[in-house]
């Protein structure tokens, strides 16, 4: 017991540490903190470039989108278009694939009727030809001697076949070639020279040839006031008259007691000569439209104005009288007649030939299919 008392008490230990000992761990924890958010922070920037790029790269990819879309949209249009053109030269093509193959068709069918052809049907088929030409020079051309020729050389042709069927077709025609040598023969080009001839010699014809009094602008009023003038000096010369006498011998006199002779202007002269062309011009027109009255009223005015107005004596005016005159009796627009019939019989002939040839055709190619 007193050993136990008297035992020194036990020693504590001080717990009491300095400040700054026990504040490290924290420091340490805030510098690991502050590390993980510098790295949170680098982190997030790193992924919003990321994103800002890969935003860029989707509205890259959505332009491309659509740029491809427009090439597509607009290649699509021009692939309709190409293939609509090329169904449209196709169809074109067919079409004229098929237009050949009826000319070719045609063609053959021809070849083998030509084939089938005689002799006899080529001089059908000529005469045919000449009488066409002969209608069309005397309806269009009226030109009488041309179709004449035409009839006859196809009278000749036919003469020379050996088909009895064209009697009746020779026999229209030598009733045509009859009425249409019995027309008058209108020749217009020696007629429309000599009426021109005719123009060039009214222009020659001179002012002393022309009937002052009947001259075209021959004024009336004109004469009376020349006709006034010679009744003064009519006057003058009667007082002149009883001193003639004695002065006859020394003194020339002229004697106005007759009325003066008017004097013909230029223009009247012109004039005269241009209304006598104009009608000359007139008739011309008049022949080369094949119009008979209008020739015959322009030849006999002009035919009374050379007349009238100019001195029947001159032998230019007789002369053109004289041509006038035969040419105002000309008739040239005769009544011709119709040569169409001999043509209508030869068709009716050539279409009865071809007929039968057909029908023969027909008959050697059934019995050629009954021998097999």
């Amino acid at each position: 017991m007193t050993e136990s008392n008297n035992q020194l008490p036990a020693t504590v230990p001080d717990t009491n540490t300095p400040p700054g000992g026990k504040t490290w761990p924290l420091w340490i924890v805030c510098l690991i903190l502050l590390a993980g958010l510098i790295a949170l922070a680098l982190w997030s920037w790193q992924q919003w470039q990321v994103q800002q790029q890969l935003e860029q790269s989707l509205e890259h990819v959505s332009e491309l989108n659509r740029q491809l879309d427009q090439r597509l949209d607009q290649g699509s249009s021009d692939r309709s278009e190409r293939l609509q053109s090329v169904e449209n030269t196709l169809r074109e093509q067919q079409q004229t694939l098929g237009e050949q193959q009826r000319q070719i068709d045609h063609n053959a069918r021809e070849l083998l009727d030509a084939g089938n052809r005689t002799r006899t049907d080529w001089l059908l088929a000529e005469a045919e030809y000449l009488l066409r030409i002969a209608n069309q020079r005397l309806l269009i051309e009226q030109d009488i001697r041309g179709a004449l020729a035409a009839l006859n050389s196809a009278d000749e042709v036919l003469r020379e076949t050996d088909d009895v069927g064209v009697y009746p077709v020779r026999e229209q025609l030598s009733k045509e070639i009859m009425a249409l040598r019995s027309v008058t023969d209108v020749d217009r080009t020696g007629l429309y020279l000599r009426l021109e001839a005719a123009r060039e010699a009214v222009s020659q014809l001179t002012d002393q040839a022309l009937i002052e009094e009947r001259a075209p602008g021959f004024s009336a009023d004109q004469s009376s006031q020349d006709d006034t003038a010679t009744t003064e000096e009519n006057t003058a010369a009667r007082a002149w008259q009883r001193a003639k006498d004695s002065l006859k011998e020394v003194v020339s006199i002229r004697r106005l007691d007759e009325p003066v002779k008017p004097l013909l202007s230029p223009d009247q002269s012109a004039w005269a000569r241009l209304n006598l062309q104009l009608m000359l011009e007139q008739a011309e027109l008049a022949v080369l439209r094949g119009h008979d009255d209008l020739y015959q009223q322009a030849m006999e005015k002009a035919v009374t104005s050379l007349e009238d107005w100019y001195d029947g004596t001159d032998n230019r005016v007789t002369a053109l009288r004289e041509t006038l005159a035969e040419l105002k009796d000309r008739e040239i627009n005769p009544e011709l007649p119709d040569i169409s019939q001999s043509l209508s019989l030869l068709k009716g002939r050539i279409a009865g030939r071809h007929v039968n040839n057909e029908a023969q055709m027909d008959g050697d190619n059934s019995n050629g299919g009954d021998e097999s």
